[in-house]
C-alpha cells in the first residue's frame, strides 16, 4: 500500500519522502525534529488538552452567522415586534430602575445595554433582557448596605460568574428545578414587588427598614398620619386600566397609555406628586470609577446571589419562550454567556444587573417575533427615547410607575397553577408554601435554597420508601422432604429491591440485624438499582453483625458497578477470599446446602441424575 506524500505523525516504513514529526527508524541521534537544546519546554499534554477544551467551549459560546438567518425571512415583522416590546418595556424599565434604588436612568441604561448584548450573545432568538422585578428584590438590600457603587460592582462580578457558569456548561441543569419551587418564588416575588410599591403609591418617602414588609408597614403608618389621596388614586387608576384593558384589548399597551394619561393629569391639574426627575440626555460614557477593589470580598456573596437569580430567571424565561413558539430551542449555556456579557457591560454605563424578562419576552413572541432582530430593535428604540425625550420622561409621576408594577404583580401570579400544585401532593404544597413564605419574609436566594433543599429531602424520602428488603422462599428443586426441611429451617434468602443508599441504608441494617435461628443467610443483590458509600458500609456492618452471631453470609448477583464500590471500601473482602460471593442465587443455594450437609454428615442421595438445587430468581 502506497502512502501519499505529506506529513506523518510516526515512522512508516513505506512512506514517501516528506516531513516527519518523529524519528525515522534509521535516523541518527539528534536529527529528529523536536525542541532545540536550551529551548523552553512546551506545555504538558494535559495542559494542552485542557487549553484546547477551554478554547473549544469559548468558541461554541460566541455568536454565529446562522443566528441571524431567521431575521432575513421577514425583518419587517421583527421590527414591528421590537417596537411593540419597547413601548411595553419603557415604563417597566423606568419603574424597576426607581424601585431598585438607583433611579430611572439606571433602568433605562440596563434596558438599552443589556438588551443589545443579550440579543447578540444570548442563546435564545426570542428572549428580551433588561431590569426585572425579581432582580429588584435582590438589589434593594444591596443598595441599603453598600450603596449604588456596590450594586454596580455586584453586577460586574455577577457577569464574570455567569460566564464561568456558561463555560462549565451548568445551563443544562435548570431542568432539575422543581416546579413547586418555581411557582413559590414567582408568587413570592409578586408580593415583594407589590410591597415595594406601597411607599410610592401612597406618596410617602424616607421610610427605612431591613425587610420590604417593614418598609411597607411604615409607609402605611405614615400615610394614616397624613393622608394624601392623589398618589394613591393615581396608582390604583393606572393599575385598574392595565388589568381591565388587558382583558378587553390584549394588543394595546395599556401600561404606556396609563403612564401618559397620569402624566397629563398631573401636569394639567398641577398635582403635587413626586416625579422621576431629570434624566441624562443619553447614556453616560463607560466608566469603572465605581469599582472598589477592597470591597470585592464583601460583595462576593451578593454577586453569587445576583448571578444565581440571573441564571435561573433567564433559563426559565428561555424555556417559556420555546414553549410559546414553534421549532424554537434555546442553548442554555449560550444564554448564560449572553447574560454574563450583558451584566459585565451594563454597570459600566450605570445600569443595574439584568436578566431575561418573562413579561417582555411573552409580548415579543405574541407580537410575531421570529429572530433576535426584534429584541435588538427594542433596545434601539429605547435608546432613541433616551436621546430624544429624556425631559418628558422625567415628568412621569412615581405613583404612575407604582401602578404599572402593581398591575404587573397581579398578572405574574397564575392562580390556576398554584392551586394545581397545592392539590398535587402534600410535598409539593409544602415546598411551594415554604418557598413563598421565605421569599416574602427574608429574601429570594434564601427562599430558593430552602425550597430546593426541602424538595430534595422529600424526594429522597420518597425514593427511600420504594426500596425494600424482603425474605424470599428458596426453590429447592427435586430434593426429598428431609432435605427441603433442612434448607428451609437453616437457610434464609433476602432480596434487595431498589436503591441501597444513605437515605434507606440504616433501615436495611435494622431489618437484617433481626435475623435469628438460621445458619446461612443469602443476600441477593441483583435488584439493587443504586449503591453508594453509605449503603456499602451499612451492608458491611450487617455482614459483620450476622457473622458475629455465628451466621454464614453469602452474596449473590452483585452488579459490576456496585462491585467496584464494595471493593473500593473494602466491604466483603473476606467473603470473596473465602469463595462466598456468587454470580447468581442457584450457586449460592448449592453452596449453602453443601455447608449444611457437610456439618451433618453425608446427605441422602437423590434420584439418579437429580439436578442441584435451583431457583428462578437471581
Amino acid at each position: 500500500m502506497s502512502t501519499a506524500p505529506g506529513p506523518v505523525t510516526g515512522p512508516a516504513p513505506d512512506a514517501a519522502p516528506g516531513p516527519v514529526t518523529g524519528p525515522a527508524p534509521d535516523a541518527a541521534p539528534g536529527t529528529a525534529p523536536g525542541p532545540a537544546l536550551g529551548a523552553a519546554p512546551g506545555p504538558a499534554p494535559g495542559a494542552a488538552s485542557a487549553g484546547a477544551l477551554l478554547r473549544d467551549r469559548l468558541t461554541g459560546l460566541l455568536p454565529r452567522r446562522s443566528d441571524w438567518a431567521p431575521a432575513r425571512r421577514n425583518p419587517r415583522r421583527d421590527l414591528l415586534a421590537g417596537l411593540t416590546v419597547a413601548v411595553v418595556a419603557l415604563p417597566l424599565a423606568l419603574a424597576f430602575g426607581v424601585s431598585s434604588g438607583l433611579g430611572a436612568s439606571a433602568g433605562l441604561a440596563t434596558a438599552v445595554v443589556a438588551g443589545v448584548l443579550a440579543a447578540v450573545f444570548g442563546g435564545s432568538n426570542l428572549q428580551v433582557s433588561g431590569p426585572t422585578g425579581a432582580m429588584t428584590v435582590v438589589l434593594v438590600p444591596i443598595v441599603h448596605q453598600f450603596g449604588a457603587g456596590g450594586v454596580l460592582t455586584v453586577g460586574l462580578l455577577a457577569g464574570v460568574i455567569l460566564i464561568g457558569l456558561a463555560v462549565a456548561r451548568v445551563g443544562r441543569y435548570i431542568r432539575f428545578m422543581p416546579t413547586s419551587v418555581i411557582e413559590g418564588f414567582t408568587a413570592g416575588i409578586a408580593v415583594v414587588i407589590a410591597l415595594q410599591q406601597v411607599p410610592a403609591a401612597l406618596g410617602v418617602a424616607g421610610i427605612d427598614g431591613e425587610r420590604v414588609w417593614q418598609v411597607a408597614a411604615g409607609a402605611v403608618a405614615a400615610y394614616a398620619a397624613a393622608p394624601a389621596p392623589a398618589p394613591l388614586l393615581m396608582a390604583l387608576a393606572v393599575a385598574a386600566l392595565m388589568l381591565v384593558g388587558a382583558r378587553r384589548r390584549p394588543g394595546v399597551p395599556f401600561s404606556l397609555v396609563g403612564v401618559v394619561l397620569a402624566t397629563l393629569v398631573a401636569e394639567l391639574a398641577g398635582l403635587d406628586v413626586a416625579r422621576i426627575g431629570a434624566l441624562p440626555a443619553g447614556l453616560p460614557a463607560p466608566s469603572l470609577d465605581f469599582l472598589d477593589l477592597g470591597a470585592i470580598t464583601a460583595l462576593i456573596p451578593a454577586a453569587l446571589a445576583v448571578a444565581a437569580l440571573a441564571a435561573l430567571e433567564s433559563l426559565l424565561c428561555a424555556s417559556v419562550a420555546d414553549a410559546m413558539s414553534v421549532n424554537e430551542k434555546h442553548d442554555p449555556d449560550r444564554e448564560l454567556f449572553g447574560q454574563g456579557i450583558a451584566n459585565l457591560a451594563a454597570p459600566l454605563f450605570g445600569g443595574v444587573p439584568a436578566t431575561a424578562a418573562i413579561a417582555r419576552t411573552a409580548v415579543n413572541v405574541r407580537s410575531g417575533a421570529r429572530s433576535r432582530l426584534a429584541s435588538l430593535s427594542h433596545a434601539v428604540v429605547l435608546a432613541v427615547i433616551v436621546l430624544a425625550a429624556s425631559g418628558l420622561v422625567g415628568r412621569i409621576p412615581l405613583a404612575a410607575l407604582a401602578g404599572v408594577l402593581l398591575a404587573t404583580t397581579v398578572r405574574m401570579v397564575e392562580v390556576g397553577s398554584l392551586r394545581a400544585i397545592a392539590r398535587a401532593t402534600r410535598g409539593d404544597a409544602i415546598v411551594m408554601i415554604l418557598t413563598f413564605a421565605v421569599t416574602v419574609a427574608l429574601d429570594l436566594v434564601t427562599a430558593v435554597a430552602v425550597g430546593i433543599g426541602v424538595a430534595i429531602v422529600l424526594a429522597l424520602r420518597a425514593i427511600a420508601r420504594t426500596a425494600q428488603v424482603e425474605q424470599v422462599p428458596l426453590e429447592t428443586g427435586d430434593h426429598g422432604e428431609e432435605e427441603r426441611r433442612l434448607l428451609e429451617e437453616h437457610i434464609v434468602a433476602y432480596r434487595f429491591d431498589g436503591p441501597l443508599f444513605f437515605a434507606a441504608a440504616h433501615r436495611f441494617l435494622l431489618e437484617l440485624s433481626e435475623i435469628s435461628d438460621v445458619r446461612v443467610v443469602i443476600l441477593r443483590m441483583s435488584r439493587v438499582s443504586t449503591l453508594d458509600a453509605t449503603g456499602a458500609q451499612v451492608l458491611g456492618d450487617a455482614i459483620t453483625r450476622l457473622e458475629g452471631r455465628g451466621i454464614t453470609v453469602l452474596l449473590s448477583g452483585i452488579r459490576p458497578g456496585h462491585d467496584q464500590v464494595l471493593a473500593a471500601l473494602g466491604v466483603a473482602e473476606h467473603l470473596r477470599r473465602d469463595g462466598l460471593v456468587f454470580p447468581g442465587t442457584p450457586a449460592a443455594i448449592a453452596h449453602a446446602r453443601g455447608l449444611l450437609t457437610s456439618a451433618r454428615g453425608p446427605r441422602p442421595a437423590g434420584p439418579p441424575g437429580a439436578p442441584p438445587a435451583r431457583t428462578a430468581h437471581r
